[in-house]
């Protein structure tokens, strides 16, 4: 009797330097399996614009297959439960799956490894196993310099070819999820296909370009890759091959997947910090309040944080400056509590996963890995730094698209007659960073 494995797809929705799919095949028959947890639809990471891009990845991981002479086998339910029916219908003798940090994934791995035998893939959800390096005397690197040290030194894998051919028992495919309607009208196309021509361009020509205009808002020349890496239509480690070493710009966009790394082993060593502070100040955090609702609408009267949330609002997807500008706002200026933010990035943002979004929302709160907690950072001065022009804000705030240049990043200042004729709020605060570094603690 044919050898038979379960390739489990999870977070890594790919043929191409794919560790489960390439062991699965290789060792015989192989069912390449996707379940839709239940339990994810009814928790608060379910979100519109992701359930919409991952219909096309499912979509295109289903088609890639099929060229190879397999197919999708789409359940809908407790994964280990439908898991486990697979097995005993077919004769299963190992099921591999992608290694990975969210509680979730973490629950099904362990209810999988109690029930069958189990192959775990630690380096395809990200290019370094979570916790395979830690410094001395703890079990995580809390500070990300000394981990970049290390993870640049670590030898990585060899990137996997896509198998050309996939021989599978007679399953029955079920049903491919169709797409609903997404919150943001701008979303991009999910997919492998779509993400290796991306990859493709970003790594022969826009890379170069990378440390010297990443920042620049209105430039967009950041690879827009990081959904495709959140649902794995593509490998860390092969993208890291594609991009080298050899530019500047290969440098620092490399620094910056190494930071998505540094994320994920963290959360893996201390899950609780999905919800918990990683460093606790004491903070007493507001709640949900009518400042709330401005910064989540993009009316907060601070042009560059109103066009960062327009964008993300339109795109489900914000450029990396914008959402420290405006995660800084929202924790700093309007001393709101980091897990709104994160909510409502998670509502919308589509690439994001639990390790890097609820991390990147503690570090610019000032309760994570950051070294300097009482960084702030003051949006206007952050306008004339990274929107000089103010181009970024006329493209996402229409109402201050007759504002010329720099002008545009202040329109409280503008002569009556102008100003009246907008449609655009006051600012809600006024800046003052010390009142933040004072309140710490002490707001009520």
């Amino acid at each position: 009797m044919a050898h038979t494995s379960i390739a489990l797809f999870t977070r890594d929705l790919r043929v191409h330097d794919n560790p489960v799919l390439h062991a699965a095949a290789a060792a015989g028959q192989c069912i390449p399996v996707f379940v839709a947890d239940e339990a994810i639809s009814r928790s608060p990471f379910h979100s519109a614009n992701r359930s919409a891009f991952l219909a096309d990845c499912l979509a295109d991981l289903d088609q890639a297959l099929r060229k190879r002479g397999g197919h999708l086998v789409v359940r809908k339910g407790d994964p280990v439960a439908e898991v486990l029916e697979l097995v005993r219908r077919h004769g299963v003798d190992e099921v591999h799956v992608a290694g990975d940090v969210s509680g979730f994934a973490q629950r099904r791995e362990r209810r999988l490894a109690e029930a069958v035998d189990l192959c775990v893939h630690e380096t395809s959800v990200t290019a370094v196993e979570p916790l395979s390096l830690t410094p001395t005397g703890n079990d995580h690197f809390a500070v990300f310099t000394p981990y970049f040290r290390k993870w640049q030194g670590v030898p990585r894998r060899g990137v996997l070819r896509a198998p050309r051919a996939i021989s599978m028992p007679r399953v029955s495919p079920g049903k491919l999820p169709r797409a609903p309607k997404p919150d943001s009208p701008e979303l991009p196309r999910g997919g492998e296909t779509t993400a290796r021509k991306l990859m493709n361009r970003w790594c022969r020509k826009d890379i170069l370009d990378y440390e010297s205009a990443h920042d620049a808002l209105a430039a967009d020349a950041t690879s827009r890759l990081s959904p495709y890496l959140h649902f794995g239509a593509l490998s860390p480690v092969e993208l890291l091959d594609r991009a080298g070493t050899e530019s500047e710009g290969a440098r620092a966009f490399t620094r910056q997947l190494a930071w998505r790394d540094f994320h994920h082993q963290v959360l893996a060593a201390r899950p609780q910090c999905s919800t918990k502070d990683y460093r606790p100040h004491g903070d007493r955090w507001r709640g949900a309040n009518a400042d709330f609702e401005a910064w989540r609408r993009g009316r907060t009267g601070y042009p560059i944080v109103d066009a960062a949330m327009r964008q993300l609002a339109g795109e489900g997807w914000m450029h990396n400056r914008g959402r420290l500008i405006v995660g800084s706002f929202l924790t700093k200026n309007l001393y709101l509590d980091w897990r709104l933010g994160a909510r409502h990035f998670m509502e919308l943002l589509v690439d994001c996963d639990i390790a890097n979004n609820q991390m990147n929302w503690q570090w610019v709160a000032g309760t994570g890995t950051d070294t300097r907690p009482n960084r702030v950072l003051n949006p206007l001065a952050q306008a004339r730094r990274y929107d000089p022009d103010g181009d970024y804000v006329r493209r996402y705030v229409p109402e201050l698209a007759g504002v010329a240049g720099s002008r545009v990043h202040e329109p409280w200042k503008l002569s009556g007659r102008d100003r009246d004729e907008l449609d655009y709020p006051e600012p809600i605060v006024d800046l003052d960073a010390e009142e933040f570094r004072m309140a710490r603690g002490k707001a009520g």
